[in-house]
């Protein structure tokens, strides 16, 4: 029976998920929005349906543990450091007043310090996925302004985790006095950088081996489990043997594999299931929730949005404007990070098993989640007239950088092309020398490590990865090149390839290869420019060979190559094509290609049978 209400929970959790996502995706707004609307809809307050929230709960920590794995996985230190001279103060002061501000809230409200101070740590981390998403949206996300958002949230996702680890130090259960606080802080100090340096010191040798043998069998799926299972491993470790949370090992996890070789293939191919259980954490949040709450505490409802959307960008704007930032970038940072998610979530669970938090600060952060995330998009449009107001009053430092420079220089910047060529193998290996003779850059995607390193000792660009995944076209820099090359015949999922490349890029020039004459038409309708067919190419070569042994003149081999040409267009369905390259042919001078060739030995009729003698 237990079974039964597991599958009934995900069935119903998901599909609710599906629906209301793909709504509120249809209207522009974030799907996190469908997701809280779709636990609400299955949770126990509504009427209809109702998932077990227990079950939901358990599914909803594997979520968690994910979704720091990945937000482990996705950190650069590079990136922060890039911006360190104000997203690391900037964070760490509007973290700050974001938390005093929220602990006054509550406060207010009659609740104690605990509770107040927690549910200020909760409104003061924005969301990764709400941020990301807008600043993509507009064009922002590679900018001056978008480099130093990203590199603000990874502080504040920095600051969570620290957070997530002393809660239950500082606030567990037992008597507190200032010694012992001090006493227990300090011991999980040492613990974590014991835990630390252990994952770091021996995971940066045993997780890559691991993931390298892995890598090796050319299994999908065992490179898909051992990537889920270091990351659990890791999180369970890091609870049971250090005392910690879950959610800090995970982080770990992700930061060692972030720092080696599989990242991108670990992001694009082991995370679609953190997809799925990040979906999952979300509803469960929202089957928390009770819309009655809205009536019974408008005003903390109306306290914390104050707090999210005036207080936390007006801080923001203060810090960057007068640090001596572009009045846009100010704006631009200040508005994207006027909303809270998932990490804001994730505190208020650990709050409420600490017995901090009780239903309505819960349901406070979900109402408020949903109001910001849904609004935040419609904010980030108007951060031009914004911008224009603000310029009344205060002076502007300059204009916004459109560009971060990084020590790699890119092969636009010095006017050289790229091409992206997919698959390593003798073709692949081939054109990657013909682009390197001309002086344009190739950018090889390849699932074998060993090659992927080769590549990479002589200087070629090489990714390790499936193409068939949109994160790493975009990796490989498919918005910006001038070409893809599908060099493998045999390559799954090759239509996909090309339709996610056509939408990154819509002027890049594909070339495909396939095995058969039948994929042709395919291909070319998913968006290649040029498709060649193994069977096509050896009909050709072979025709050409033999024309030769035969003593045909250049121009009677062009012109049977043209009626070849012609009859694998017709059969493929290229009307057009072939009525082209046949009236080529008829135009052509010389004997019909249907006749002898001139100058031909005659055969007897055993040579006739086999011309070549053999």
């Amino acid at each position: 029976m237990h079974d039964v209400d597991l599958i009934v929970t995900l069935t119903g959790g998901l599909t609710a998920a599906l629906v209301l996502g793909y709504i509120t995706f249809k209207l522009r707004l974030s799907p996190i929005v469908g997701y809280l609307l779709a636990g609400i809809a299955v949770g126990p307050s509504t009427p209809g349906f109702h998932a077990d929230q227990q079950l939901a709960d358990q599914l909803a920590e594997i979520g968690v543990i994910l979704l720091m794995f990945g937000v482990g996985l996705q950190f650069h230190l590079k990136e922060l450091l890039a911006v360190k001279r104000v997203a690391i103060p900037g964070a760490i002061c509007q973290s700050l007043v974001a938390t005093v501000l929220g602990t006054l809230v509550g406060f207010y409200h009659g609740w104690g310090f605990q509770a107040g101070l927690v549910f200020g740590l909760a409104i003061a981390v924005a969301s990764t996925v709400v941020l990301v998403r807008v600043l993509a949206d507009n064009g922002d996300l590679h900018t001056q302004t978008g480099h130093i958002a990203v590199g603000w949230l990874v502080v504040e996702d920095l600051f969570t985790v620290f957070v997530l680890v002393m809660l239950p130090v500082v606030f567990g259960p037992g008597d507190k006095t200032f010694a012992s606080v001090a006493s227990a802080v300090g011991l999980a100090t040492v613990k974590v950088g014991v835990m630390i340096a252990l994952t770091f010191l021996v995971g940066d040798r045993v997780i890559p081996w691991i993931l390298d043998k892995a890598a090796g069998t050319r299994s999908r799926e065992l490179f898909t489990l051992t990537v889920l299972v270091t990351a659990l491993g890791i999180a369970v470790s890091a609870a049971k043997i250090f005392d910690v949370s879950m959610a800090l090992g995970a982080f770990l996890a992700g930061m060692v594999v972030g720092r080696s070789q599989f990242s991108l293939r670990a992001a694009t191919e082991a995370l679609p299931m953190r997809d799925a259980f990040a979906v999952i954490f979300f509803v469960s949040v929202g089957m928390l929730f009770h819309p009655a709450y809205l009536l019974k505490s408008p005003g903390l409802i109306a306290a914390t949005l104050a707090v999210i959307l005036i207080g936390k960008p007006l801080a923001a704007w203060l810090i960057v404007h007068f640090m001596g930032y572009p009045m846009r970038a100010a704006v631009s940072i200040g508005t994207v990070l006027a909303q809270i998610g998932e990490f804001s979530f994730i505190l208020a669970s650990a709050g409420k098993s600490l017995g901090i938090l009780d239903d309505e600060a819960s349901n406070a952060l979900i109402a408020a989640a949903i109001i910001t995330i849904t609004i935040n998009p419609l904010l980030y449009r108007m951060i031009g007239p914004m911008e224009n107001l603000l310029k009344r009053f205060f002076a502007d430092p300059g204009p916004v950088e459109n560009r971060i420079h990084h020590e790699q220089e890119e092969p636009e910047e010095s006017g050289r092309h790229r091409v992206v060529v997919v698959g390593y193998g003798p073709v692949g290996k081939t054109l990657a020398r013909l682009l390197r003779d001309n002086q344009i850059d190739p950018v090889v995607i390849e699932l074998n490590m060993d090659t992927v390193r080769r590549l990479e000792e002589v200087g070629v660009r090489a990714l390790y990865g499936d193409a068939m995944h949109r994160d790493v076209l975009e990796h490989a820099g498919v918005d910006k090149a001038v070409g893809l090359i599908l060099s493998s015949s045999t390559m799954s999922g090759g239509k996909e390839t090309i339709r996610l490349a056509r939408d990154i890029n819509k002027d890049v020039f594909i070339l495909a290869r396939t095995t058969y004459l039948r994929e042709v038409p395919e291909m070319r309708e998913a968006g290649a420019d040029s498709v060649f067919a193994g069977e096509g190419e050896v009909a050709l070569a072979m025709t050409e060979s033999l024309l030769h042994r035969l003593g045909a003149t250049p121009e009677q081999i062009d012109r049977e190559r043209a009626r070849v040409h012609a009859e694998f267009s017709a059969m493929i369905g290229t009307a057009e094509e072939a009525s082209v390259l046949a009236a080529a042919e008829a135009d052509a001078s010389g004997p019909p290609a249907s006749q002898p060739v001139a100058g031909a030995p005659e055969m007897s009729s055993a040579r006739r049978e086999n011309p070549l003698g053999e």
